[in-house]
């Protein structure tokens, strides 16, 4: 992947929850990923934000990352997707979504059911969503995940971040960091792989 910039903010989180440890990385800028104003939990002791250049229209990346029913078919870390609602992405959309977690010393391996709400959305340009995350003795309360996409030269940058809250996860911040960082960063490098493959472009 070619991540032009990556950054450790206090305790690092993702989306997908990998057992692989996560990569060091230079800083990034501080300026917060947001949609119409809105970003991750300010309050949320663990968060984490990336961003990577993708060479594919940024029409394409967009239209991949929203497709939400086939996220299993790119996702290495989504084990199923589906819409809650017809049409497109837009505020009051759900989703549902499964990730299998491997097990911990703390937690059993499990999968984690994830249902989603989106709350801002420009279409072509930002995205932002949340939830609960459940499994068989793991949960995670809430997380908030937003998405940017800002044209560039030869691509898109995609720009992401995202927060968890929750007193089990909040409580074991060591694992936190060891299982869950590298998810959003496997996300990001499975969307760029995918969008600049050429049945994509």
């Amino acid at each position: 992947m070619t991540r032009l910039r990556t950054t450790l903010l206090a305790l690092p989180l993702a989306a997908g929850l990998l057992g692989v440890a996560a990569p060091a990385a230079p800083a990034a800028s501080v300026q917060p990923v947001t949609c119409r104003g809105e970003g991750i939990d300010p309050a949320a002791r663990l968060h984490y934000r990336t961003e990577t250049l993708i060479k594919a229209p940024p029409g394409a990346v967009w239209n991949l990352q929203t497709d939400v029913a086939g996220w299993p078919s790119w996702q290495s870390a989504v084990s199923g997707a589906k819409r809650l609602d017809p049409g497109p992405l837009r505020p009051g959309s759900r989703f549902r979504w499964t990730t299998p977690v491997p097990a911990t010393p703390a937690t059993p391996a499990t999968t984690l059911v994830i249902t989603s709400t989106v709350h801002q959305s420009q279409p072509g340009r930002c995205i932002r969503w949340s939830g609960p995350a459940i499994g068989e003795g793991l949960r995670i309360d809430r997380g908030v995940h937003v998405w940017t996409f800002t044209p560039a030269r030869g691509g898109v940058l995609v720009r992401t971040e995202e927060s968890w809250t929750g007193e089990q996860i909040e409580a074991d911040p060591a694992t936190a960091i060891k299982y869950l960082a590298p998810g959003l960063d496997a996300w990001l490098a499975d969307l760029k792989t995918t969008a600049e493959a050429p049945c994509h472009r």
